[in-house]
């Protein structure tokens, strides 16, 4: 598995990777499927984007990452290949998240979870992200109440 900065041409494989897990549900608060041109725009090479990598083994992208922009602080998004979770491709690819946020002056990370995404909570709290806030009425689009845990990474 190699983990490398995310390029342009990744933005079909990325999109497709997200759009499974959206469809799969439960695991991000992204409801509508976005499309490589969205990706691109947001977690590649747009005015937004300050971090994105990708783990990538062959050609097939199995996660990627990427920090950016979102109501004045630096947000971290992270998707795997649902059936290659725990094998250590967060834990990769934050390495070089963490390396990049510091080249690009960043002073910390803000995640913004879903309180039912327990996978999620367990990865940001492995890698060392800490509680800051919570909102328990975060509600979908569809009128379900999720909530949302608000957790920040120092650098």
């Amino acid at each position: 598995m190699i983990i490398r900065r995310a390029e342009v041409k990744d933005g079909g494989q990325m999109a497709a990777l997200l759009n499974r897990i959206i469809a799969i549900g439960g695991t991000t608060a992204h409801e509508v499927a976005k499309s490589a041109a969205t990706v691109r725009r947001d977690y590649i090479d747009g005015p937004d984007c300050i971090t994105s990598v990708v783990a990538e083994e062959g050609d097939t992208i199995l996660g990627w990452q990427a920090i950016g922009w979102w109501q004045g602080d630096a947000h971290i998004g992270s998707f795997v290949d649902p059936e290659t979770h725990a094998k250590g491709i967060g834990a990769a690819m934050f390495a070089m998240t963490v390396d990049l946020a510091r080249q690009a002056g960043l002073a910390d990370i803000h995640a913004s979870i879903r309180a039912d995404n327990v996978p999620g909570l367990a990865y940001y709290a492995r890698i060392g992200f800490t509680d800051a806030s919570s909102d328990p009425g975060f509600a979908l689009s569809d009128g379900r109440v999720v909530g949302r845990v608000n957790r920040i990474y120092q650098l």
